[in-house]
């Protein structure tokens, strides 16, 4: 009954509003409101509204949506409610990301106050309305409602994508330079569909009221202002819905089909994702239930996923600061484009690649067409066979348990940055993307120790930049916006790999107990709020005041200047290689002068590498730990 009531709410709220209304004086909040603030522990919501200001002002969605796997589309409404706070609103924009490779979603039957209006495209990802006739004034809200249809796109193919071609980029292979693109956000699996950007959301605003630019095709796809949503989404059943927020049940409809309801609050993002033949494991962390989504048959990978995740959550919260929702999932996807990992507030999701890498790489390899070929290619390195536990496989089995763990600590510190410590992920990538892989070498030391977290550092820092300078890129700039990189294995490299190492030098410099006394004040500083590019900095010398000349010398080195052969040293193969220690012939392969493809022309196995077809290379491009954890 509880269900059925929350539905009829949902439904009634989006059967038609004024353009606008005069918002809530005071406390208590609206019913609406209040079904959004379950999905904050309670201790959470005074921490809230002290940064944010009412909850209730946030802007509101209202989001009813059909969803159709056979046919691959995506229909319904979207209500956006959203308040004039200090100045009039003259204008309002949406922002849908998934149109940036092309038009897949659009808006239409828009309406304001019932009155039919036209809304402008500017961008292929970028709808507005003007309000100039007619402003909003303060204290009052805009309610736009529009209709959503949409054809999902098929699922990319497997293919060596953003991680690589990088073996393909070094031993001559066919992968090219990745172009970048949603690795798979917004497609359509037989078994997962993945909605990401489907509700079209308000952008930012800088200071010159143009909104924040929106998906550049490398990098992430957008990051907004903490709002509300009450969601429903109808799918056949048989068929799940995960998303973020509280769930509020589901209703079986008339016609067979199954309504999902969820309720969020404060969250920058709301994706979407429907699966089938989806198992789920739970756990609870000081107040967050904790789900792990994953196909049945990687019910081992998903069970071990639920412990990483508990675990990291543990250590975050302990270090960091609570986590302010109350539920946390994470999602098992089919990415594509060699990405390990996408996050969104209280939602993370982790590639397929990872779960089925780390259950047993032998499994994988079985009856693999080009395994021999890929047999060969071990073979350059002096390891023919080798099975077991202390062979090429065995250690392959291992290193791919290393990246996945680090995937999902990368992903989990994501909910601390951006999720809560919010920055543009477009124009100022590498502040958040930086603390996410520096929070998860922490998690690393913490769990396991330091030689464990070095190692990693080693692994998938250093190693990805150096990487990416044996396949000819060039040192630069990290601290730019995603658009301005030439492809994927430059972003990676200096966001990833270069980038994050600011943060261990800047611990070095200032020791444990400053650094960690700095990035928790950090956090609660900037708490559901936005930070800036050197925000980060200022708390460190803070912490230790002594420093702050050196610090911001760090950061300009790091970030800006083009210094990572300088500080990292050349390029050895052993750093690409982590946790294969021992294996005959890496010393041969470092000797060569640059590792460029010339230099590698005559090496036993190589012949055999360069013709490996497009999923043996995928495969191996897993040997390089880290790489998918972005």
């Amino acid at each position: 009954m509880r269900t059925f009531l929350h539905g009829c709410l949902l439904w009634c709220a989006l059967s038609g509003a004024p353009a606008w209304s005069s918002a809530p004086a005071a406390p208590p909040a609206s019913p609406e409101v209040q079904l959004c603030l379950q999905h904050l522990k309670p201790a959470e919501r005074e921490r809230a509204a002290k940064a944010l200001g009412p909850l209730e002002e946030l802007p509101l969605y209202r989001v009813q949506l059909e969803v159709d796997p056979a046919a691959r589309t995506v229909t319904g409404r979207v209500q956006v409610e959203v308040l004039a706070r200090k100045r009039p609103l003259t204008e309002l924009y949406l922002r849908l990301t998934p149109n940036a490779q092309s038009r897949r979603l659009t808006l239409s039957d828009a309406k304001l106050s019932g009155r039919p209006v036209k809304l402008e495209r500017p961008e292929p990802t970028l709808y507005r309305l003007s309000l100039e006739s007619e402003p909003v004034p303060p204290g009052a809200a805009a309610v736009l409602d529009v209709a959503v249809e949409g054809l999902v796109p098929r699922a990319a193919a497997p293919s060596p994508g953003a991680a690589g071609g990088l073996l393909g980029g070094l031993m001559g292979g066919g992968g090219g330079r990745p172009s970048g693109g949603d690795h798979g956000a917004f497609s359509a699996s037989p078994d997962f569909i993945s909605l990401v950007g489907v509700v079209p959301q308000v952008p930012p605003v800088g200071e010159d009221g143009q909104p924040w630019d929106g998906p550049q095709g490398i990098g992430d796809l957008g990051l907004y202002e903490p709002a509300n949503v009450l969601a429903t989404v109808t799918v056949p059943s048989g068929w799940a819905v995960h998303a973020t927020g509280a769930p509020m049940g589901e209703v079986p409809e008339r016609d067979g089909r199954v309504r999902y309801a969820f309720a969020a609050a404060a969250v920058r993002d709301f994706p979407l994702f429907v699966s089938r033949g989806y198992a789920r494991s739970t756990a609870t962390v000081n107040g967050v239930t904790v789900e792990s989504h994953y196909t049945a048959a990687d019910q081992e990978a998903g069970e071990r996923v639920l412990k990483h995740a508990t675990s990291m959550l543990t250590e975050f919260e302990r270090r960091l600061g609570p986590l302010p929702y109350t539920h946390f999932r994470v999602v098992q996807a089919p990415l594509s484009g060699g990405a390990g990992g996408m996050e969104f507030p209280g939602l993370v999701t982790i590639a397929t690649s990872l779960y089925r890498g780390a259950a047993g790489a032998s499994e994988m390899l079985a009856g693999m067409p080009g395994m021999a070929d890929l047999e060969a290619m071990m073979g350059m390195l002096g390891q023919r066979g080798g099975g077991g536990a202390g062979g090429v496989l065995g250690q392959l089995n291992g290193a791919m348990e290393r990246t996945l763990e680090f995937t999902v600590a990368h992903e989990v510190a994501h909910q601390y940055f951006a999720g809560l410590v919010g920055s543009d992920p477009i124009l100022e990538p590498v502040v958040d993307e930086s603390l996410a892989q520096y929070a998860a070498l922490l998690y690393l030391e913490w769990k396991h120790g330091k030689k464990v977290a070095e190692s990693m550092r080693q692994e998938t820092l250093v190693g990805q930049y150096h990487l990416y300078r044996m396949t000819g890129g060039k040192d630069g700039r990290a601290d730019r916006p995603t658009g301005h990189f030439a492809d994927e294995l430059e972003y990676g490299a200096l966001v990833y790999g270069k980038a994050p190492l600011l943060h261990h030098a800047s611990r070095k410099l200032v020791g444990d107990a400053a650094f960690l006394k700095a990035l928790r004040a950090y956090v609660d500083t900037y708490r559901f709020k936005w930070t800036c590019k050197d925000c980060f900095t200022k708390e460190l010398a803070k912490a230790s005041p002594a420093n702050a000349s050196a610090l911001e010398r760090l950061r300009t080195r790091w970030w800006r200047d083009a210094k990572g052969d300088e500080d990292l040293g050349r390029p050895r193969l052993e750093s690409l290689l982590g946790g294969f220690e021992g294996l005959q012939g890496l010393e041969d392969l470092q000797s060569l002068p640059g590792m460029d493809l010339e230099a590698l022309q005559g090496l036993q196995g190589l012949e055999a590498f360069q013709e490996l077809d497009a999923q043996s290379k995928e495969l191996m491009e897993q040997l390089i730990p880290g790489l998918l954890g972005q």
